[in-house]
Formats: C-alpha cells, sequence, structure tokens
C-alpha cells in the first residue's frame, strides 16, 4: 500500500457492539507508534482487550473505516447521548498500512456528520505534540489547537444538522446492510459447495 495513494471505496458507517470482534483485531493491529498516538503512551495487548471491552457506553458512538471488507481505521465518540449533547470526545485509529491515504478524512467527515446530527457544540480532540498528522487533520477540518507540554487540544464547532449530514449518516447504515447481506451471502455460498 502506498502512503501517498489515495484509497479507493473506503466504506465509513458506524459501528455497534456486533462489530466488537473487529473493533479488538483492528486495535490489537495497530503498531507501536499508532498505539501511542491514539492512546497518549504505550498500552499493550491486555490493556487493549480490557479497552475494547468497554468501549460501547451509552454515551458513545463509534464510526469504522472499512477497505474490502476489513475494518483499518476507527474513530470514537465519546460524550454523546442520543441527541442535544454540548460537548463530545473524539478519537481516531488508522492502521499504519492506511495511514496518508484518505482515511482519517473520510473518518473525520462521517463523524462531524454524526454529531451535527446530534447538535453537538463542541469536539475536543486529544494528541500527542508529535503527532503532527492529527494536527493537520484537525486544523484542515477548521479546528482550533492549544499546545500545553506534550499534548495538544484541538476544539472544533461543528455546524447545525443540514439534509446532507442526515444523508451522510443514512449512507452509512446502508453500507452497514450490504456488509451484512454480502457476509450471509457468502457464508451460505461456501456452506452450499
Amino acid at each position: 500500500m502506498s502512503r501517498r495513494a489515495t484509497i479507493p471505496n473506503i466504506v465509513v458507517r458506524r459501528l455497534y457492539p456486533s462489530d466488537q470482534e473487529e473493533i479488538l483485531s483492528h486495535f490489537r493491529r495497530l503498531d507501536g507508534p499508532s498505539r501511542r498516538a491514539r492512546f497518549c503512551g504505550a498500552i499493550k495487548d491486555e490493556g487493549v482487550i480490557r479497552y475494547v471491552a468497554n468501549i460501547f457506553s451509552d454515551s458513545s458512538i463509534l464510526c469504522g473505516a472499512f477497505i474490502d471488507g476489513h475494518l483499518r481505521g476507527v474513530v470514537e465518540l465519546r460524550g454523546v447521548s442520543h441527541f442535544w449533547a454540548s460537548t463530545a470526545e473524539a478519537a481516531f485509529t488508522v492502521e499504519a498500512g492506511w495511514q496518508n491515504a484518505g482515511m482519517g478524512d473520510a473518518l473525520f467527515d462521517h463523524i462531524i456528520a454524526i454529531a451535527r446530527n446530534r447538535r453537538v457544540a463542541r469536539i475536543q480532540m486529544s494528541c500527542l505534540k508529535e503527532n503532527l498528522p492529527m494536527q493537520h487533520l484537525a486544523m484542515k477540518h477548521n479546528a482550533t489547537l492549544e499546545y500545553d507540554c506534550d499534548i495538544v487540544e484541538a476544539v472544533l464547532r461543528p455546524n447545525r444538522p443540514s439534509p446532507s449530514s442526515v444523508a451522510k449518516e443514512i449512507i452509512g447504515e446502508f453500507e452497514r446492510f450490504g456488509q451484512i447481506a454480502r457476509r450471509y451471502a457468502a457464508t451460505h455460498s461456501s456452506a452450499a459447495n
């Protein structure tokens, strides 16, 4: 995978507890620098397993970026009840071989649409000072950055919901049903043979 090429056919959709196994596999595939960037420090497999076991809470929404049906990136939006949360926190992961090719942008666009549709007034993100790609991505989406020692805080203020933000979320749900149908067809066609 060329790091400079844009990935065609990125499918971004909301993730659900039924996706938990894929989410765990994704987090376990993260290399050391990617884990450090996501968690602002080193974390072993045991810590990843504990984290993913509790990744779904009443106040979190997750979306995943899929390439050829495989989960390669995740964005978490925490602090969101179903609608009208004033502030939420976002965190991103993209596997090393898929970074710098548009996946972060796709995840960012999708989670901003979801935040807009829930009237989130402010999205906060934290990253390490050396995580320049994340800072660049945040600025590209009009975030303001504040530097504090080794941590950078990014703040975005999403617009109100629009027909296009609602459509983006609905299309993501249709993608989920499409993936389920393809898995079902593949499972049943291989079982029939």
